[in-house]
Formats: structure tokens, C-alpha cells, sequence
């Protein structure tokens, strides 16, 4: 699924109901997911995170920009934060399953509809910038909403000249910007400085053996950079916590992770007699910045990071010391998991609970969701036999091989089990079709459209079903050949249980096929069933054979 993460800091910061029209614009876009909303009185300012597919970023954003130019007025604006419009930065961020050229597309787009349908100047900044020198949003900025009079540069967007209520926009593309402190054994300020000006890209100033910073002819000071790109800090000292702590933003957590910046500190300390006691995530993360980190412990410690999800981030959570100032609630600071919310439906029940829905009268849950479920177990299977496998004694040398597969079969159980209440969802959308009016020739004409796009999804699930049943009957065989022996049968549950998986969802798609009008449609998926259902029988007996072999002891 697609989702991207748009960031936009309105002018506004004191005023609640203004505040409440901004963000009631953008939760009236469907599909769009408000997250977070920082206002600031202070800076006059109102940070507000939201997510969503690209097309409901993009409408929500406009949305917002929109009202905003409608009730800020600029030329009664007064607050700390450089500013120059109502909307004075918009940035768009790929999260998942989605690339930065496509935020910058988004954002060239959103810029034209501004520019064109609003009036407002927009400026293109970052990595959606036409004019590199106008990547920098400080260079974009410079000279605020009161120079905007004077500015000679034409926007990318909208006209030359301003509308003194809603001033100028800048809208870009960036990567996440992660706000990391780490905590420090100390109250002393200057140190948390020090390990910060190792740090950071920008480095420190350059010193002489007497301790006298170093400059070149025109006084301006050398400076010694630091280790990581692409990160900001300085070190200060909070009360609240009674410690020092160094307080970093990641603006590029693909080229300096949070575990790299995290390990750093701590030998960076440790040569100041000092000691990290932790760290802290200020608003959220994405969910694959902490995976990364989950890994990387995890292959410190010899172990195998083909394990859980949650097993991943609870490594990164304990490395990185996330609870040392606060409980840390993954389903709470992880953005991919706020917008997602706490699991429902079928895979949220109990398996006692699951069963009991599927041996009642009602006809969903049925073979579909259970030909799901018996692929997740398969693959659950083979990821275990992976971790048994990179964990044994005298089979060093399949680790990087099981490492790999373990990966995958983790990937493919998760898959399997939201297919669950795929399938379901699919079969009631059947229902609802069924129940639609057939009184006049336009009501049935739509009603017979409905139930063909209905019955063409509910094939297509189990069709992906029995697609992804291949994959796992594959990790199956290889943990039955390269696997730890000791469970070498339990290589031939997860072949049973993936064949069941295949032969439960060639079923459905048979069954499905016979309510398809399409007949070009239903030839085509008829066939690729048939193709895979063939591959899975053969791939089963294989796994069989193997098992067989193993048992009998040949």
C-alpha cells in the first residue's frame, strides 16, 4: 500500500478555532489519517502530521493550504519562527511502497493547483526544487513574509506578485526527519556539546594545543567535520530529566541510522568517562528506521533477524534504551502503525475465537480465509526452521542461506494473514451486490456491473493466494533439504499445510469463476489456476519425497 507522510506548519498558533478548520479540512478527505497536531503560541506556528495514499495527501493538502490562505491573515502575523505565509512549508515524505520521485511529482502538482487556482507564490524546495539553489528552505526563506515585496525571483508557481493576506508557500519533498536525544550520565552541558560537535556533518571548530580555536585570515573559524551526513545536533541539559542529553534530527535516516548515531555517542562518551543510559524518539518514527536498528543488534549478538516483526522492534527498543526516560509504545511512535491502528478482524481474535466464528452459521469466514490462515502457517513453519537452522551447531555455513529465507518466510506469513479477512471483506462485498435494488433497467444494469467487479475480487484474492502457496511450498522444500534435520518434519507440516493452502484456493477461484460474465477475464484466471495449482502439487510431492527420505534414513 502506498503511503506517504505530508508535514505542513501553518501560521497560526494561538487561535483553536482556526486550528480546528485547518485540520477538520484535512480529516474530511477521505482516505487521509490525521496524526499529530504541535501547536506553538510562541512561535505563532501549528506543526500538523498526516498520511494517507498519495492521491488523499495531495487532496487533503490543497484542502488545508486553501483554508488557511482563507483565514490567516499575514499582515497581522507576529510570532519567533521564520515565516512567509499562511501555509509556510508544505513537505511531502515517501513512507511506504513509495519512491521520491513520486513526492516529487505529487509536489509539482500541488504547487501548480496552489499557484494557479489559489494565487499564492509557491516555491519548490528540497528534492522536488526545479532551481538547486533553492533546495535549501532557508535559502527559499530568506528575507521571510516581509521581504516578499522585494524578492526579484520569480515562484515555480502562482503569480510574481503576492497577496499581502496569505504571502508565498514553500512546497517539497523530503526523507523523514527523525528528532533523536540520547541520554547522557551528566548534567553538564558542555560535554553532551562536545560529543555532539564529533557528531554532527557540520563538525566543531578546530583548536589548537593551547585550546584556542583556529582561523583562517579572515577570522572565519576552521571547522573539523564530524562523522555523520545528514545529521544535526547540539548538546543541552534538560531539568525535567535532571541529565544531559544530545538532541539530534536525522534528516536522512537511509544514510545515517539511529543505531550508527546511537553506538558513535556511546563510545564518544565512554571516552569521557561517560555513560549513555538511553535514548528517546521525540514525535514518530518510521517503522523501517527502527527495523534496521532491530537488525543490526540482532546480528551483534549472533542471533538471526529473520524473526518477527515485533521481535524486531522490540530489539531496536531495547538496544537504543527507548524506555529509559518513558514507557515506548511501538503502536504509538511508529507512524506505519498509527495509521494502521490496532489490528481487527479476523487475525485479531483469539484462535479459539477464529474458530468459533468459523463453525458458525454465518457463511464468512469460510475455505477462503482458511486456505490463508494454512498458508501463514506454513510459513510460519519455515521461518522457524530457519531460526532453528542459523542457531545450530555445525551449520555455520547455511546461516547467511537461512538468514535469507527466514526473512522471506516472515514477509510471506504476514502477507498470508491479512489475505485472512481479505478473503472475508471480498465475499461480503459479493453479499452487498447480491442485495442491491433490481427494480428499473438502470438499477439492474448496475446491479449486474457491482456483482462482476465483486466476483472478479473475490477470485482475485485466492488467485494471489495460490500465487503466494508456490512461494511458500519453495521455503518448505528448502528447509526440508538445507534445513536443521531435527525438524525435518515439521519442513513437511509447512508442505502439507501450504498444499492445503493451494488446493483451498483453487477451489475458490473455481467456484468464483462460475458468476464471471467476462468470459475473456475468466478464461485467463481459469488458466493461471490451473498452471499454479499444478506447480504446487508437484512442489508438495517433492517436499513429501524429501521428508521420506530423511525419515527412512537413505
Amino acid at each position: 500500500m502506498k503511503l506517504i507522510e505530508c508535514v505542513p506548519n501553518f501560521s497560526e498558533g494561538r487561535d483553536p478555532s482556526v486550528i480546528d478548520a485547518i485540520t477538520g479540512a484535512i480529516t474530511a478527505t477521505e482516505g487521509a489519517v490525521l496524526l499529530d497536531v504541535d501547536p506553538g503560541a510562541a512561535t505563532n506556528r501549528t506543526v500538523v502530521t498526516f498520511v494517507g495514499s498519495p492521491e488523499a495527501v495531495e487532496e487533503a493538502a490543497f484542502q488545508a493550504i486553501r483554508t488557511a490562505a482563507a483565514l490567516i491573515d499575514m499582515t497581522k502575523h507576529h510570532g519567533e519562527h521564520p515565516r512567509m505565509g499562511a501555509t509556510d512549508v508544505c513537505p511531502f515524505v515517501p513512507l511506504q511502497d513509495v519512491t521520491m520521485d513520486e513526492c516529487v511529482a505529487l509536489a509539482r502538482r500541488l504547487g501548480r493547483r496552489v499557484g494557479e487556482e489559489l494565487g499564492i507564490p509557491v516555491f519548490l524546495y528540497e528534492a522536488a526544487a526545479v532551481d538547486q539553489e533553492r533546495s535549501s528552505l532557508a535559502v527559499v526563506r530568506r528575507g521571510e513574509y516581509e521581504g516578499l515585496s522585494d524578492r526579484t525571483d520569480p515562484p515555480d508557481f502562482g503569480p510574481g506578485d503576492f497577496n499581502p493576506r496569505s504571502g508565498a508557500t514553500a512546497i517539497g519533498a523530503r526523507e523523514f526527519l527523525i528528532a533523536y536525544n540520547i541520554n547522557l550520565n551528566t548534567r553538564d552541558r558542555r560535554l553532551a556539546n562536545r560529543i555532539a560537535g564529533v557528531l554532527r556533518e557540520t563538525g566543531r571548530p578546530r583548536r589548537d594545543e593551547t585550546g584556542a580555536i583556529v582561523r583562517e585570515a579572515d577570522g572565519t573559524p576552521i571547522r573539523e567535520p564530524g562523522i555523520f551526513k545528514e545529521l544535526r545536533g547540539v548538546g543541552w541539559y534538560i531539568e525535567e530529566y535532571g541529565r544531559a542529553q544530545l538532541s539530534f534530527n536525522l534528516t536522512n535516516h537511509k544514510v545515517t541510522s539511529l543505531h550508527e548515531v546511537f553506538d558513535a555517542a556511546c563510545r564518544e562518551a565512554e571516552a569521557l568517562g561517560l555513560r549513555v543510559t538511553g535514548s528517546e524518539l521525540v514525535g514518530l518514527v518510521p517503522r523501517d528506521a527502527l527495523l534496521t536498528a532491530g537488525d543490526h543488534y540482532l546480528t551483534r549478538q549472533g542471533a538471526t533477524s529473520g524473526v518477527a516483526e515485533s521481535e524486531r522492534i522490540h530489539a531496536a527498543v531495547l538496544s537504543l534504551g527507548l524506555d529509559d526516560l518513558a514507557p515506548f509504545d511501538p503502536a504509538g511512535k511508529v507512524i506505519e502503525y498509527r495509521y494502521a491502528g490496532t489490528p481487527t478482524g479476523l487475525v485479531a481474535r483469539t484462535v479459539i475465537g477464529f474458530v468459533d466464528e468459523l463453525s458458525s452459521d454465518s457463511p464468512a469466514p469460510g475455505g477462503g480465509s482458511v486456505a490463508a490462515l494454512c498458508g501463514s502457517l506454513s510459513a510460519g513453519l519455515s521461518a522457524m526452521i530457519a531460526a532453528l537452522t542459523f542457531g545450530k551447531k555445525g551449520m555455520e555455513e547455511s546461516r547467511e542461506a537461512m538468514e535469507d529465507l527466514g526473512r522471506r518466510a516472515q514477509a510471506l506469513k504476514d502477507w498470508f494473514l491479512q489475505a485472512v479477512d481479505r478473503d472475508t471483506d471480498a465475499f461480503n462485498q459479493v453479499l452487498t451486490a447480491m442485495r442491491m435494488p433490481k427494480t428499473t433497467d438502470v438499477d439492474i444494469t448496475a446491479r449486474a456491473e457491482a456483482i462482476e467487479a465483486a466476483n472478479q475480487q473475490a477470485t482475485g484474492v485466492p488467485l494471489e493466494v495460490l500465487e503466494r502457496a508456490v512461494e511458500a511450498l519453495e521455503l518448505a522444500l528448502m528447509v526440508a533439504r538445507d534445513g536443521n534435520p531435527n525438524a525435518v518434519t515439521d519442513a513437511g507440516v509447512a508442505g502439507a499445510c501450504a498444499l492445503a493452502a493451494a488446493e483451498g484456493a483453487a477451489f475458490n477461484v473455481r467456484i468464483n469463476l462460475k458468476s464471471a460474465t467476462d468470459l475473456s477475464w475468466a478464461g485467463a484466471a481459469e488458466s493461471a489456476a490451473a498452471d499454479l495449482i499444478e506447480r504446487c502439487r508437484a512442489l508438495s510431492a517433492d517436499v513429501r519425497e524429501t521428508v521420506e527420505t530423511a525419515l527412512s534414513g537413505s
